[in-house]
């Protein structure tokens, strides 16, 4: 038996019958409706002329259908591709000729743009509409998802093969998005590997094994019950949220509001005895924490005491924001990932009673840290070097050979992904993250990440959020600045910050100025924008 989504969710599918797979508000699908559905909409894309390989995108905020279409696409062998539903007609047109989407599935609030955009996608031949509550039949030739689920019969289970493709779109942060292709074997194999131990079973090898030791875990009382709060569009939503939870028995839970509500989540976490949580660092985690206080304040205090897991990547989670956490969800484990798409790099683990700490993680053995001549960082040198994931390394960059031979090389034979992080090697092997190299700003000479300003800024006592930017300067040649918001009611001002960050910081890294916004630029995946908080900056500075 293959290891790959499809055939091991099938036969968890037969084995787990009428335990919940998917929830969205009031709608529950069992494992046998999540596995019959998909089928039939798998049928409707072979219907349509889509093969092995065919790339279909997902255009689709969270919920039900979106892991329904995505499980369709694999069990055709096909590539179902995440399409950032808060994409413009330029950036939605460029991600659907970029990857040869030959079919799209859209929610009906977003078919005026999927309208605008298709003339210019001749590859397009089959156009499938979600209802959401947005106008209907906005897309000429376009087919209602519920009517053609209901029309098509179920696809027969085939054979598949775990060199089939793969694949996640970047978010662009560094250039337009690209597709990281993955072998089908290694992205299924990899997530079990990572997510077995959280079942106290060890991770199979054997594909066919996977569905046995899922249900034996289950009746111990050991179901995965997840709810990934963030975008399923991005890997830490999809990855870690929805597939690694389903390849281990459980339930997946999306959320109904289309931006982070803590109270919903609260509540979702309260009703449904939710087990894992998925967030995007600080972002994420203050407003939850906020939400907690202000629960309680009202004597209506939610019920966390199910919560075994919360899971972040992507962006910083510091350590004073995870003690917060820990001391209201005190049971639960804080799992921190370093990785992007490209790659899996470490981990930091954070419980009641052990000491929180910010951006420093334990590499797991294939990750190294290299220096620009491709030599190998030592433990405890002090050197700067970037960050070098191995293992199950992605095939490549859709369509860019160019910028493939650059992310992903081979040294003293061991094949790499390079996702642009740097680090140093700690004394005792740890790697201490320091930030992207493409966002490093030059001050006189110096280099700063912005994430260790950043960090030092969102420590400050009335401080809800930061980013920093190298503002172009005559004297500096890039002048720190920091982009912040403020927690409600509170009386920051922007000398007093500046002090406190020189008294953490050397005085090159402090920002020069503080600009004041209501909101600070995110993703809705929690990840920053740079490209807005500079324009932000500028704006604030008079310079726009």
């Amino acid at each position: 038996m293959e290891m790959h989504f499809a055939t091991v969710w099938e036969s968890i599918a037969d084995r787990l019958g009428d335990q919940a797979a998917i929830v969205h508000g009031d709608v529950r699908r069992s494992w046998t409706e999540y596995d019959e559905r998909s089928a039939r909409i798998a049928a409707a894309y072979v219907a349509a002329g889509l093969g092995p390989n065919s790339k279909i995108g997902l255009y689709l905020y969270n919920g039900n259908e979106y892991l329904e279409a995505q499980y369709a696409g694999f069990k055709m062998r096909g590539v179902p591709i995440n399409v950032n539903y808060r994409y413009l007609d330029e950036e939605l047109w460029y991600l659907l000729d970029n990857s040869d989407s030959e079919a799209i599935v859209f929610h009906s609030s977003l078919g005026e743009r999927v309208a605008r955009v298709l003339p210019r996608l001749p590859k397009l031949q089959l156009l499938i509409e979600v209802d959401d509550g947005g106008p209907l039949g906005q897309v000429p030739g376009s087919v209602n998802y519920d009517a053609l689920l209901a029309a098509t019969d179920p696809m027969p289970r085939i054979t598949r093969a775990e060199d089939d493709l793969y694949m996640l779109y970047t978010g662009g942060t560094t250039g337009m998005p690209k597709g990281v292709m993955y072998a089908q074997g290694g992205q299924t194999g990899g997530l079990v590997q990572s997510s077995f131990p959280l079942l106290g079973v060890a991770a199979p090898t054997d594909a066919s094994l996977i569905a046995g030791l899922v249900a034996d875990a289950i009746a111990r009382g050991n179901l995965a019950i997840s709810i990934p709060a963030c975008p399923l569009m991005h890997g830490t939503g999809m990855w870690l949220g929805a597939m690694a939870p389903m390849l281990m028995g459980g339930t997946v839970i999306t959320l109904q509001a289309r931006s982070l509500d803590s109270d919903e989540l609260l509540r979702v976490v309260q009703t449904e005895r939710a087990t894992n949580l998925v967030i995007v660092g600080d972002s994420f985690a203050k407003p939850i924490v906020h939400a907690l206080d202000h629960a309680t304040e009202a004597g209506t205090p939610y019920d966390t005491s199910s919560l075994k897991i919360i899971v972040s990547s992507g962006v910083m989670w510091t350590s004073e924001v995870k003690e917060q956490l820990l001391e209201r969800i005190p049971q639960t484990m804080l799992l921190d990932a370093m990785g992007s798409t490209e790659g899996t790099m470490g981990m930091q683990i954070s419980m009641r009673g052990m000491p929180a700490e910010t951006a420093k993680f334990s590499s797991v053995p294939t990750t190294k840290v290299f220096t620009d001549d491709d030599q190998e960082v030592q433990p405890g040198s002090g050197q700067v070097g970037m960050v070098a994931a191995g293992g199950n390394v992605p095939l490549g960059y859709y369509k860019d050979e160019e910028k493939s031979a650059r992310t992903f090389r081979v040294i003293n034979g061991l094949r790499y992904s390079f996702p642009g992080d740097m680090a140093r090697v700690n004394a005792d092997g740890s790697l201490e993250l320091l930030g992207r190299g493409s966002q490093v700003i030059n001050t006189a000479g110096e280099k700063v990440f912005p994430e260790e300003v950043e960090e030092a800024v969102k420590r400050y006592v009335g401080i809800l959020d930061c980013l920093v930017v190298g503002i172009e300067d005559d004297k500096f040649g890039q002048a720190v600045t920091a982009v912040a918001s403020k927690e409600d009611d509170a009386e920051v001002t922007e000398a007093a910050v500046i002090a406190s960050v020189k008294g953490e910081l050397a005085g090159y890294k402090a920002p020069k100025r503080i600009i004041f916004v209501d909101d600070v630029p995110r993703a809705p995946n929690g990840k920053a924008d740079y490209k807005a908080a500079k324009r932000l900056a500028l704006e604030g500075l008079g310079r726009s």
